[in-house]
């Protein structure tokens, strides 16, 4: 009897499956090929009492995912809402908050940027000061200290209210903390979940998919330290930043890569000083990617 459910964790090619009944089943893919990811809705054939194989995958609303030039990763299925958490100490990329972006606008999610560990008093005028950029164009930025639980990490829960959203950042960004402080036995679904997928040590290398309620999901994933957008087409990543938009289409030659060619309007923008420089230079770095 064929079976449908969500996958509620990954590891390589270990999955488990929330069967609609309630159920949890360690599953593995038909075939060599491994393309699916937490969130993912599936259809499952059970292989025995304690096992079972996917057989098929549901259309999906969204997938976000990385990749570079030789693979690509992917990090979560059928999100609405990407959180990236950045912290106050250690420091953090923003060059990688705005691959995040960018990977979020491609896909057409609703953003959040929490700043984590804002009890450190002394850093957060540097770290606000960093993420003045996305402020400027209207994400939303939020302080929190996930060590403070009931003062300070749930004020993220209304932001998860209807979304199924995901977390990514860099590690030691607090990620897990705020997942502890915010779902209650957390630490004992992980050690779970890590011996269903026989993941042994590698506990933080699997995505893992929480029930707030019964319209809200909270994924978390394994800590980033590059996100590649080498599958996003050059002509999209200007449209990916919202402050390129208003000058698209304006430069003098129309396939303009606003560079250093003669008449750009994105270039003219940015020393008007309409566009942060940080920001167009991530915009090249993407580009030449793209383009190699």
């Amino acid at each position: 009897m064929k079976l449908e459910g969500t996958i509620v964790a990954a590891h390589g090619r270990h999955y488990l499956v929330e069967l609609d009944n309630g159920e949890t089943l360690p599953c593995f893919p038909r075939g060599k090929k491994s393309e699916l990811a937490c969130g993912d809705r599936v259809t499952v054939q059970r292989s025995s009492d304690s096992q079972g194989v996917i057989e098929a995958i549901a259309p999906r609303q969204s997938l976000l995912y990385r990749s570079n030039e030789f693979k690509h990763k992917l990090i979560a299925a059928n999100v609405s809402q990407i959180i990236i958490v950045v912290a106050t100490e250690p420091s953090f990329s923003d060059a990688l908050v705005t691959r995040c972006l960018v990977a979020a606008e491609g896909q057409d999610l609703k953003t959040l940027i929490v700043l984590n560990k804002c009890d450190l008093s002394e850093r957060v005028d540097s770290a606000l000061s960093v993420l003045a950029p996305f402020t400027k164009l209207g994400y939303p930025i939020l302080q929190i200290s996930a060590r403070e639980k009931t003062a300070s990490a749930e004020a993220l829960r209304p932001f998860l209210v209807g979304h199924t959203s995901v977390l990514v950042g860099q590690s030691g960004m607090g990620k897990s903390t705020l997942i502890n402080a915010l779902i209650e036995g957390a630490n004992a679904r992980t050690r779970e979940i890590s011996e269903a997928l026989d993941s042994g040590k590698h506990t933080t290398t699997h995505a893992t998919l929480y029930r707030l309620d019964a319209e809200s999901i909270l994924i978390d994933s394994p800590g980033l330290q590059e996100f590649g957008l080498r599958h996003v087409p050059p002509g999209d990543l200007e449209q990916a930043f919202p402050e390129f938009r208003p000058y698209i289409g304006q430069c003098r030659f129309r396939n303009c890569r606003h560079d250093q060619e003669p008449g750009c309007a994105i270039r003219a923008a940015i020393e008007a000083g309409h566009i942060d420089p940080r920001r167009h230079t991530s915009f090249l770095t993407l580009y030449a990617e793209a383009t190699r």
